[in-house]
């Protein structure tokens, strides 16, 4: 079989060194033990990195064709480049594994991948045994992450990313899904294909700096939401028929009051509620913005991703 590793890389010269050995060294096992072909490949996705990751693919390409490359035009994001190298890697190889360029996910993890695909399996997820190495914070909000989306009805792997084995007719069926808003951990177990997981421990990056930080995290949260679900929009229609009926009581409260003769009784009360309506107006209009934003973006069906340079 042919084997295709998809490895995303953007600003990461600082450890496509160390990563590529790695990768070589694991690949020529792999060969050697003929469990996959000579023909398998490193393919390696810059996103449009402003360091000097292209040009170090480059040489890793001239010195040894394992490795090939795809260099996009400007800088998509990480689902996108992902999608590039899926998408190039489909057209020579049996299956294709996804990793990150800092291999915090364990290469060892490709060996069972390899096992579960000869056992049938079409897609094969790479999840996480244990979080003890992330920080407080980012276990916790990785955990309300997850349990969220199972809230919301959006079908995904606890505790998994996007390292993943995906055989050839798999990504063949993931090419018709056309959406602008990519959220592939969403995707992928929409296929339906027989699937297994793996587990593995993921380690600690070797160098240079996570290309997700907080604000990254809550857009990319905020995008895997609302792509796959509109049960925020149905927590606004239930809201607001909460409102509705506790209006009626206030508006009941303010006519005994007024009948009363007692018209100033309530003034906080009343300053409260319309901040906290006017509050929650905003919050609303924002979901619901949300959702028209990304209408409007899939509406325009701009291409998702440009190659500008292909080492094969």
């Amino acid at each position: 079989m042919i084997l295709y590793l998809v490895i995303p890389a953007f600003n990461e010269e600082e450890v496509l060194d160390s990563t590529s050995k790695a990768l070589k060294e694991k690949m020529n096992n792999l060969i050697k033990n003929k469990k996959i072909s000579r023909e398998s490949k490193v393919l390696f996705v810059d996103d449009g990195s402003k360091d000097k990751t292209w040009h170090i693919i480059e040489n890793l390409h001239a010195k040894d064709k394992l490795f090939i490359g795809v260099k996009l035009s400007g800088n998509r994001g990480h689902q996108f480049a992902l999608l590039a190298g899926l998408m190039e890697a489909k057209k020579y190889a049996d299956a294709v594994i996804s990793m990150d360029a800092d291999l915090q996910d364990d290469i060892n993890v490709i060996d069972k991948m390899l096992e579960e695909y000869k056992n049938g399996n079409e897609i094969v997820y790479g999840v996480r045994s244990s979080r003890k190495k992330d920080t407080f914070f980012k276990r916790t909000t990785a955990q309300m992450f997850y349990k969220l989306m199972k809230f919301l009805g959006v079908n995904i792997i606890y505790n998994h990313a996007d390292c993943r084995l995906m055989s050839k007719r798999a990504l063949e069926e993931l090419e018709n899904f056309k959406e602008v808003n990519l959220f592939l951990r969403g995707i992928v177990p929409l296929l339906g294909f027989k699937n297994s997981i793996v587990y593995y421990e993921r380690g600690k990056r070797e160098a240079g700096v996570s290309k997700y930080p907080l604000k990254k995290m809550l857009a990319f949260a905020a995008d895997g939401i609302t792509s796959f679900s509109i049960k925020p929009l149905r927590f606004i229609l239930a809201i607001g028929i909460i409102i509705l009926v506790i209006s009626i009581f206030i508006m009941l409260y303010a006519l005994i009051v007024k009948i009363l003769g007692h018209t100033v009784a309530g003034w906080t009360f009343l300053t409260i509620s319309i901040w906290f309506i006017g509050g929650l107006q905003m919050i609303s209009i924002g979901v619901i913005g949300e959702y028209i934003g990304k209408i409007y973006n899939e509406t325009k069906a701009r291409p998702r991703y440009i190659i500008e340079k292909i080492l094969k």
